[in-house]
C-alpha cells in the first residue's frame, strides 16, 4: 500500500514515531487510512510480491545501453 502511495521506505521510520508521540497512530493504520482517503477501497485490487516490483525500466534501459555498446563498435 505504501508503494502504491508514494511513500519512500526509507522515511517510513520517521512517521513511526506513535510511541513518542501519543496522538499519532500506528504506521500500519495511518498508512491504511492513506489508502483509503486516496483510493476509496481498504485493500489493494492485486498484490505483487516483492520480488516482482523490480525498478521500472531497467529492462528497456539495459538493452538501449546494449545496443548503443554494438553501434558505437561498428563506427
Amino acid at each position: 500500500m505504501g508503494r502504491e502511495l508514494g511513500l519512500n521506505p526509507r522515511k517510513l521510520g520517521k512517521i513511526a514515531n506513535d510511541r513518542q508521540e501519543p496522538w499519532k497512530a500506528p504506521l500500519p493504520q495511518f498508512i491504511e487510512h492513506l489508502y483509503l482517503k486516496r483510493f476509496g477501497r481498504e485493500r489493494p485490487q492485486a498484490v505483487t510480491p516483492a520480488e516482482k516490483w523490480g525498478r521500472p525500466g531497467t529492462k528497456r534501459k539495459s538493452a538501449m545501453n546494449a545496443a548503443s555498446t554494438d553501434t558505437d563498435g561498428q563506427r
